[in-house]
């Protein structure tokens, strides 16, 4: 696909109130209790939602601090900050359903470290990792520009700003863009559509939401007005989990590059770090968007695989796509496992996964982030290996 002169390439966002990225959010929230409770907790959990009903199922082992009543709560404080008081789906009033159980036993003698074993991997898998040049973000422009778009929105809604009155937490986005040379130039046609009150015009929140999209594309960048579509169907007043059911896990292309770059088919919410579903997820961009920021490569695919209770990583791929400024990938491949220690603990400590971090990352993408060293969240997107890496290639 990069190699054609000019395409379009399309990509997906959905917002924090979108059923899907609810019942990620939630399950990120029994995370992060666990997780401030005893950093080493173990948390796999799934939830699922529906008009004014939140199921929670998994598998825990946690101190009896994190108990249902302190978790049926905190729920409760989640979907309340998503926004939703309505009579389908209430952060007072909808029925939460508890059916959290103790981690299996054979899960765990296989990931726990004891006496000469190291911790293994608490599932195998394939993990990738991806950055390129498209945006400062180092991220595809197609999601960048999709997620960027409805985390304005929400943030308008929420400042209760009358740039977004009368809009809800549901909403969707698509953006299509045009390249030429590999090089992203314009949207070529923009896809929004966001619950709102009974009884707007469709002509009005197109109107309303017009000026938030040229904000957020950059400047010469967007398509005529006609292939700018606001809430296709004509209307969307019955939204989120009173209007589809939700569950941990379904949107893992909006959660990492968009389609642009492969993904290793895990879901990362509600997943603790030893699970490298999440954990060598976030370490592959972390390498990837390294190796890009130091001027290596101006595209870096790597993936990681795993055994369930192996400590070391079975295999370390990287491609630059025809794009390393005289890299060789065999050598980089071996310079990227120096730096950063890969088993599951390795990648716990160096990014410091075992904190209660993981609510934010549950909508808009969990890569092209800001880290906040005060919150530490997103450590992933780090780039303190550009030293390192120039060094080891000889780049000053």
């Amino acid at each position: 696909m990069r190699d054609r002169g000019e395409y379009l390439f399309t990509s997906e966002s959905v917002s924090e109130g979108h059923p899907d990225k609810v019942a990620d959010r939630i399950s990120d929230t029994v995370l992060d209790a666990f997780l401030a409770a005893d950093p080493y907790a173990r948390v796999a959990c799934e939830t699922l939602v529906t008009t004014n009903r939140i199921v929670l199922a998994g598998e825990v082992r946690g101190p009896d601090s994190v108990n249902e009543e302190l978790l049926t709560r905190l729920v409760r404080e989640a979907v309340r900050d998503i926004g939703y008081d309505q009579s389908g789906f209430s952060w007072k009033s909808a029925e939460i359903q508890y059916y959290l159980h103790a981690q299996s036993s054979d899960i765990a003698q296989g990931v726990d470290a004891g006496g000469n074993k190291d911790e293994g991997a608490g599932d195998q898998g394939i993990m990738f990792g991806y950055a390129c040049r498209e945006t400062e973000a180092l991220m595809p422009a197609p999601i960048h520009y999709a997620h960027q778009l409805l985390r304005r929105i929400s943030e308008l809604r929420k400042a209760g700003d009358a740039r977004a009155t009368g809009l809800q937490p549901d909403a969707k986005s698509q953006i299509t863009l045009r390249y030429q040379d590999g090089r992203p130039v314009k949207a070529t046609s923009v896809v929004l559509s966001t619950q709102h009150d009974d009884g707007m015009d469709q002509h009005d929140i197109k109107r309303m939401l017009l000026p938030i999209l040229e904000d957020v594309l950059p400047t010469g960048w967007m398509p005529p007005e006609h292939e700018f579509y606001v809430n296709p169907t004509g209307n969307f007043v019955i939204g989120g989990p009173d209007g589809d059911t939700g569950l941990t896990g379904r949107k893992i292309i909006v959660d990492t590059y968009g389609g642009a770059a492969p993904h290793g088919g895990g879901a990362f919410s509600g997943k603790d770090p030893t699970k490298v579903d999440r954990s060598a997820a976030y370490v592959c961009r972390y390498l990837a968007k390294n190796v890009v920021a130091a001027e290596l490569a101006d595209q870096c695919t790597i993936q990681i695989s795993y055994a369930i209770g192996v400590s070391h990583p079975l295999s370390v791929y990287v491609d630059l796509h025809g794009s390393g400024h005289d890299i060789d990938e065999a050598r980089l491949e071996g310079v990227l496992r120096e730096l950063v220690d890969l088993s599951p603990r390795g990648i716990r400590e160096h990014l410091k996964l075992n904190r209660p971090i993981y609510a934010p990352t549950a909508a808009y993408g969990h890569f092209g982030r800001e880290p906040d060293d005060a919150k530490g969240t997103f450590t992933w997107e780090k780039t303190d290996l550009v030293p390192s890496l120039r060094a080891a290639f000889n780049r000053h």
